[in-house]
């Protein structure tokens, strides 16, 4: 059991339904139950033909990103690589053991000097591989903090340019299209200068699984420019706070039509996606006999929650199921994530409609700058003045705290988005 207050939380028949829902999507997102459909003992499997292990000497792992220790864990357990890389949350205390992988634990969702550290380590781990030789790359969300080699500006810089970012509302590819920028390892640098063979297997915490945007392209290749880069940064009017050496090198290369690597080197294959979690939840919900529809948001919340809402359940026993990631412009100091900003959203405009079970959480484990996955409620009658100065001041998980409705996970060791269930 994943939700470790799930006691707690199903104070009623309704809110047990939703956390066993929740559940059965955290259970899809188990990398030792995704490895297992892609790798087997011999080879692994991919779109052209299989890769053989019996055709390289030695096959090692390189794993960045939430999920990298459960990733290898799932990978070794199929197949004894010789050894590896695992770079992981400062937080997050590894499942693996044992002196076989070195283990990072980089700061998220800032990178820190441990990022740094990560990056060049798994630089001269590459570097040292003979070309008879396999590398798997196990890639996971927030592997764009966790590893980080700026490139011609500081990491103070590139840190501030990450907080901006962060506040700024901008989608996951829109931040990630700028930290490839500024950065001497995404959208496939990484592995530019590879000797030995290699092939990436992902988990994608990213809307189309796009996968120039997972991770920021680490081991695959930029669909993006430095002039788009410069236009996300225009778009959400940053210039003016950006740090003149993150402008000075975007403004020079885009100048320069200096360029990342635009075809990729190695394999990548997505494993598992926020589709994987929803598919499961939906199988989960129509065992308990409930009349059930899916679908993703994505973006702005206040469109996230618009678009929720008109899907609403009307009857006794529907049941929406939904995932995806949106995004918060943060004005406030209070503590909280999107997931609990949405239920909390979700809870002041329902409060004239039929009696229903609200729930969201962070696949990850980690909902913004709270210590909560997410937060599930009975759309009970709430002061609507009272929920709207928690959301000025991004306070949504202080809300729930104050009725013991925070949904406590810690770290999960994966990260497919965000899932989320209404129930009538």
């Amino acid at each position: 059991m994943q939700i470790q207050n799930f006691k707690e939380l199903a104070s009623s028949d309704k809110k047990r339904d939703g956390l066993e829902i929740l559940e059965e999507g955290l259970q899809a997102a188990n990398p030792k139950d995704i490895l297992p459909k892609f790798v087997t003992p011999t080879d692994i499997r991919t779109r052209k033909k299989p890769i053989k292990f019996a055709d390289y000497s030695s096959v090692y792992s390189v794993a960045f990103g939430k999920a990298g220790d459960s990733m290898t864990q799932a990978l070794n357990a199929i197949i004894p690589v010789k050894n590896g890389i695992i770079v992981i949350p400062k937080g997050s205390k590894s499942i693996v053991k044992g002196k076989k992988f070195r283990i990072f634990n980089s700061g998220h969702p800032r990178p820190d000097q441990t990022s740094v550290k990560a990056a060049k380590s798994i630089i001269r781990f590459l570097q040292n591989r003979k070309s008879d030789e396999l590398v798997i790359f196990l890639v996971s969300g927030g592997a764009s903090s966790l590893l980080a080699l700026p490139d011609q500006v500081s990491l103070d810089d590139k840190i501030h340019a990450t907080d901006l970012l962060l506040k700024s509302g901008a989608a996951i590819q829109e931040f990630n299209c700028v930290r490839k920028h500024i950065s001497k390892i995404k959208g496939g640098k990484l592995i530019q200068n590879m000797r030995c063979s290699g092939v990436s297997l992902i988990m994608s915490d990213v809307r189309g699984d796009d996968m120039s945007s997972i991770a920021s392209g680490t081991t695959y290749m930029d669909k993006t420019t430095y002039e788009d880069a410069l236009g996300i940064v225009d778009k959400y009017r940053l210039k003016r706070k950006m740090p003149i050496g993150v402008m000075r090198l975007l403004q020079k290369r885009s100048l320069q039509k200096e360029e990342s690597p635009k075809k990729p080197k190695i394999d990548n294959i997505v494993i598992a996606n926020n589709e994987s979690c929803l598919i499961q939840m939906k199988k989960a919900a129509e065992r308990k006999g409930y009349s059930v529809s899916t679908m993703q948001v994505f973006g702005d919340i206040k469109d996230s929650v618009r678009m929720i809402l008109e899907n609403l359940p009307k009857k006794h026993r529907q049941c929406l199921i939904f995932g995806g990631e949106s995004t918060v412009k943060v004005i406030g100091r209070g503590t909280g994530g999107r997931n609990q900003e949405i239920v909390l959203r979700l809870l002041k405009n329902t409060q004239k409609e039929m009696k229903v079970v609200i729930a969201s959480m962070g696949t990850d484990g980690m909902d913004g700058n709270s210590i909560f996955a997410g937060a599930i409620t009975e759309n009970v009658k709430v002061d609507v003045v009272t929920i709207k100065e928690f959301l000025k001041n991004n306070d949504s998980a202080r809300f729930f705290q104050k009725r013991k409705a925070n949904i406590v996970t810690n770290f999960t060791h994966t990260n497919l988005l965000d899932i989320g269930v209404i129930l009538s």
